[in-house]
């Protein structure tokens, strides 16, 4: 099988002309079957880099692979992969593939050929061997013997390209390579030209839009899946992404280890942040001490709290505040457990750009939400304060009017002739004083939290500006179940009613049909009833079925008046939920940066050519990716080798991509048969429930440390994030 090698060169390194004769090339090479190889490089450096250094290039090597993630270690070793001249000779008699005019309809200018002659890599030189390769001075002839004689070792030189509008001025290409100790020199070369991925910019990866779903797998597996899954594959894209975004740690490690000094160019950057840690310093101590009196409140409530944990009225306002409760409980833990969850603690994200990149969003994304919903509450709490009274007025005159222009007179309707329905006289007189006197006690109740409505409306706005939005939703939508109670205990008592004179009603009709219900084998069986059961039926089911008219019709009514109501509190329950699981660290860095949230990558083809000894000739890219057997029998013969330039690029996510899984998570707990149930429920006289269970984030447990150790907490939390962005400013 024909040798196939993939180099991920840096497109930085081809951007610029380079500064010395050699340059060593630093990375690792990935490899998972014997006839393809991947040397991902990471960067280059001269010789003059090693002078004045205190460490073995041994020692240097080991301590950078031991700074790399687990996985990386465990899939390939950083290394020395071998050389890179800065220009061809003479006598090593390079060519490369020039396209004349003739071909500019096929062809554009950039199209040129990276390719080596294979006799002129074979001849000894001075400082070179008989294999091409470049004779280096130390410890560095050491690691590069050890480095052919075992494993690999690549040789390669700079081809001057220019490509208009991409910032190329070189290309490398691929001299001889020492491949498992054996010296190849025609393989198939795919030179992948990739931006560095540095954190806040840009990295690499190979996930999807559909990566979150669950597939389903099938009980039994084809017989061509085994099949392909003991196919070996031909090569590790996750490891190659692995190291591509590993590649900037790598070089700090380097870096710190062979003493390599800063551009002088940031030094200005250095100066910006010398004069901004003072402003930093003053904010940290700010925002710790507003954390600190925030942190002291909080725990005297807890306190407070904790004497009446026992007692009735604690037990009760639990239970009837308890999505408030909950909101409140998850509200606490995030203001408590901030500075905890904004301090760096995974090591393994310093090691990879993507793993940072990960880290960083999660780190974030509690502050962020609990930001946005701060700020949602003071706009509303705010506003709600300075015009409370006017909301108090709404609130009253929409109260007194769904009262009496709703329920009275819907019940005084129902007690005549609705729509023309001739109902039971007496069944619709009882069951409409019920409902009038029931509304009645309410509203004279009603009469007297109407003067204490003003306090209600400040202490929500107060709530608000303190704990954010979600906290006075989730009590305004408690509040409006308490509120609404006489509405909930008629619906209760109808439903009850209606559903037992349609179970009635059911039985006698399977006593007719001679059926009896098999509650064990959830069936109907056939059954002899008697006479006297056929006449004790016969007379209670002609009333039931006479008066099922007039029950249905208060139950549908107060059916529409309770589903109102829990629709209402469903719409606020959502709310609060999106507001807890809309991601705002990604939508404004998406906004902002784009390239952060990569999705995939995919290859733009720079030019495509094939080697030979004679000459060099173009083909096409289906004769590469598909030969044909002649064409394989050929270059057999004529040991031709095919060379491809791309330039690696990634596909984005879109902000819907991005923010439609996490909703997804809210609505996990939301069956399909939901609202199949339900219609079933409002047909049978079952009662809807007036909760979705969206899922809101989980709760923490309660913390309590010294104050001052708090305080110390959040100041270094805040100095520590002024630290990493000094340390990614200067990848």
């Amino acid at each position: 099988m024909r040798k196939q090698c993939r180099i991920w060169w840096p497109k930085h390194l081809s951007s610029t002309e380079p500064s010395s004769s050699y340059t060593f090339l630093f990375g690792w090479f990935v490899s998972c079957a014997s006839a393809s190889l991947d040397i991902v490089v990471a960067f280059a450096c001269d010789e003059s880099s090693f002078s004045g250094c205190q460490y073995s290039l041994k020692e240097i090597l080991c301590d950078t692979n031991r700074s790399m993630s687990i996985t990386l270690q465990d899939k390939s070793m950083f290394s020395l992969l071998g050389q890179c001249a800065a220009c061809p000779s003479d006598n090593d008699q390079l060519f490369g593939i020039g396209v004349g005019d003739n071909d500019k309809k096929k062809y554009s200018t950039c199209h040129i050929a990276c390719a080596l002659n294979s006799e002129g890599m074979l001849r000894k030189r001075n400082r070179k061997y008989y294999c091409g390769c470049h004779k280096l001075d130390g410890l560095l002839e050491k690691h590069r013997q050890a480095a052919t004689g075992s494993n690999h070792w690549i040789e390669m030189a700079y081809d001057p390209y220019e490509i208009h509008g991409r910032n190329i001025h070189c290309i490398p290409k691929l001299h001889h390579i020492h491949w498992n100790g054996r010296l190849v020199s025609q393989c198939d070369v795919h030179v992948i030209l990739y931006e560095t991925p540095t954190y806040g910019a840009r990295h690499f990866s190979l996930s999807c839009w559909n990566s979150f779903k669950k597939v389903k797998i099938p009980l039994k597996e084809p017989k061509w899946i085994d099949e392909l899954h003991q196919k070996q594959p031909l090569n590790d894209l996750d490891a190659v992404i692995l190291a591509m975004n590993s590649a900037t740690a790598s070089k700090m490690v380097f870096e710190r280890h062979v003493g390599s000094s800063r551009p002088f160019t940031k030094f200005s950057i250095i100066c910006m942040l010398i004069a901004l840690g003072l402003v930093w310093q003053l904010l940290a101590v700010s925002m710790a001490s507003l954390s600190t009196i925030f942190y002291i409140f909080l725990q005297f409530l807890h306190s407070l709290l904790g004497f009446g944990s026992q007692s009735w009225i604690y037990t009760t306002s639990k239970r009837l505040f308890n999505t408030a409760w909950i909101n409140i409980q998850i509200r606490c833990g995030q203001i408590l457990f901030w500075p905890i969850l904004l301090q760096d603690n995974d090591s393994r994200s310093r090691s990879c750009v993507e793993y940072a990149e990960k880290a960083a969003l999660r780190k974030h994304s509690m502050w962020s939400s609990l930001a946005v919903d701060l700020l949602l509450g003071n706009l509303i709490g705010f506003s709600l304060l300075f015009n409370a009274e006017s909301v108090c007025l709404w609130v009253s005159d929409f109260a007194n009017d769904t009262t009496n222009e709703l329920l009275r007179t819907g019940c005084v309707w129902l007690m005549g002739v609705p729509a023309g329905f001739k109902l039971n006289t007496e069944l619709a007189g009882v069951l409409g004083m019920i409902s009038l006197n029931a509304i009645q006690i309410w509203s004279t109740l009603w009469f007297f939290v109407d003067s204490l409505l003003v306090y209600l409306v400040k202490g929500l706005a107060i709530l608000g500006i303190l704990f954010g939005m979600t906290v006075p939703a989730a009590l305004v939508r408690d509040m409006i179940l308490v509120v609404t109670l006489h509405v909930s205990t008629l619906h209760w008592m109808i439903s009850l009613l209606y559903s037992q004179q349609i179970q009635a009603l059911a039985a006698l009709w399977r006593l007719f049909r001679g059926r009896k219900c098999n509650p064990l084998r959830q069936r109907l069986d056939s059954y002899e009833y008697t006479v006297k059961q056929h006449i004790v039926g016969s007379l209670l089911f002609t009333p039931l079925l006479l008066l099922l008219p007039t029950t249905s019709v208060f139950y549908l009514f107060f059916t529409m008046m309770n589903t109102s109501i829990s629709l209402i509190c469903m719409l606020i329950e959502v709310i609060i939920s999106i507001i807890h699981a809309t991601p705002y660290i990604k939508i404004v860095l998406w906004l902002v940066r784009r390239r952060r949230f990569p999705a995939g990558i995919w290859f733009e083809i720079v030019t495509c050519h094939s080697n030979s000894v004679n000459s060099p000739e173009i083909v096409s890219l289906d004769k590469i990716i598909s030969p044909s057997k002649n064409s394989l029998h050929q270059e057999n013969i004529t040991g031709r080798s095919h060379v491809l330039v791309s330039i690696l690029q990634s596909n984005f996510f879109t902000i819907g991509q991005i923010v439609i899984p996490h909703y997804r998570k809210v609505f996990t707990r939301v069956s399909r048969s939901y609202f199949a149930r339900s219609a079933y429920g409002v047909l049978t006289g079952k009662r809807i429930s007036s909760t979705l269970g969206t899922k809101l984030p989980s709760t923490m447990p309660w913390m309590f440390i010294p104050y001052k150790e708090y305080w110390c907490l959040c100041r270094n939390s805040i100095l520590a994030c002024m630290l990493e962005c000094d340390c990614h400013l200067f990848q």
